[in-house]
């Protein structure tokens, strides 16, 4: 469709060009050349599941960093008990604070963790990552409320947004398991 003028709109040749997109690729489908975004795409996804992914291992074993050894699931700790506690003050305080280390928020927590980094840093399931991930922070955001830095916006809502963004990318295809003819053929696992 053209939106300028008539007499100025692509006539022939020109018009059949004009409509085409061109995206490289062999007989299976599969992208043959790469641009520059697709990589940084695929760096990011790589990175925000290494989040993931670390978090479910500090909290896990409490290798010190955000979890101390005495804290961690291993040894009995609750990997939901110290950021849920600490909304206590907020809006929406009472209602995580009475989540807190739940064995069932906890199994939760840990599964999605694990499964959105393992998904992410893979390049596959990322429309389930997305959704998932996105919920996650979402839910992390509201026992947030009120923010303190921010009148609405933190953290948790830019991860949600890159994970939609990687999601509808595609961007498990670069640098993942994206392309791999199961993953093309099932769409839940793209």
């Amino acid at each position: 469709m053209y939106l300028g003028c008539e007499q100025n709109a692509p006539q022939g040749e020109e018009a059949v060009m004009a409509t085409m997109v061109h995206t490289p690729a062999t007989e299976t489908g599969a992208i043959t050349s790469r641009r520059p975004a697709d990589y940084v795409w695929a760096i990011t996804r790589i990175s925000l599941g290494w989040i993931f992914l670390w978090a479910f291992l500090d909290k896990t074993f409490g290798w010190g960093f955000a979890t101390p050894a005495e804290r961690a699931w291993v040894a009995g700790g609750s990997p939901t008990t110290g950021f849920l506690k600490g909304t206590g003050e907020n809006a929406l305080g009472g209602f995580f604070g009475s989540l807190a280390g739940q064995v069932w928020v906890d199994w939760l927590f840990m599964i999605g963790l694990l499964g959105i980094g393992t998904a992410l840093v893979l390049g596959v399931g990322l429309r389930i990552a997305a959704a998932t991930g996105s919920l996650l922070m979402v839910m992390m955001w509201a026992a947030a409320l009120p923010l303190t830095t921010n009148p609405f916006m933190d953290d948790h809502i830019i991860y949600a947004i890159v994970m939609v963004g990687l999601a509808l990318a595609g961007a498990g295809t670069t640098l993942g398991l994206g392309n791999l003819p199961i993953v093309r053929r099932t769409a839940w696992l793209k």
